[in-house]
């Protein structure tokens, strides 16, 4: 059995989310050498690294969360791996993927045509986009807490949280946190990387 049927297999989606992962994971490889998607180290190493990874801050998502906004978005991780997941569990949910880079957004847009995944790609700054008032907000190798925090405050409605993974020095970057702003979290060990973690945030406001 090949690392992406393993990998798709732990999974246990229908066969049109694999084929949409399968499709990511094939576009992101011929991609990735014009524009720098992901890092080059962890080609080799894609479905954990990545899809894997990303699935498992889907997998923390609740049943009514609505609107879900992923910043920074990149590669598409874990943003579009949300969408698409999410449209093999037939969730009716607004994806909106936050993306500066221009060559990047002309990436995660082509993933979604070629897919058939329904999600809006905003080629804005973070800080200067129209507040979304997302029920969920995710970010993945983005920034400090501190500053996703900021981020986050701006784009989430006041009942909403973030989904952060973060790596060994988490404890650290919530120290700094709390410093500048009051909020509530809890946290979940990774799955696919040992010592990180992923916090979930919520009631951000600034101290």
């Amino acid at each position: 059995m090949s690392i992406s049927d393993q990998a798709l297999s732990s999974l246990s989606v229908s066969r049109e989310t694999s084929d949409r992962l399968r499709l990511l994971v094939s576009l992101l490889e011929k991609w990735n050498p014009k524009i720098n998607l992901v890092s080059k180290s962890t080609l080799s190493d894609i479905w954990n690294r990545h899809i894997l990874d990303s699935t498992q801050i889907y997998r923390l998502l609740e049943s009514d969360d609505r609107r879900w906004v992923d910043i920074g978005s990149g590669g598409g991780f874990p943003g579009l791996v949300i969408a698409i997941l999410a449209a093999g569990d037939g969730r009716s949910n607004a994806v909106t993927l936050i993306e500066s880079d221009q060559r990047k957004c002309v990436f995660l847009r082509t993933v979604l045509r070629e897919t058939g995944v329904s999600a809006k790609v905003l080629s804005e700054r973070i800080e200067q986009a129209t507040p979304q008032n997302a029920d969920v907000l995710t970010a993945r190798a983005l920034a400090d807490l501190p500053k996703l925090l900021a981020f986050a405050a701006r784009h989430l409605n006041g009942e909403g949280f973030a989904l952060f993974p973060k790596g060994v020095t988490w404890e650290k970057e919530l120290a700094a946190a709390q410093k500048l702003w009051s909020f509530e979290y809890d946290v979940t060990k990774s799955k696919t990387e040992p010592n990180s973690v992923i916090l979930k945030v919520g009631k951000i406001h600034h101290v």
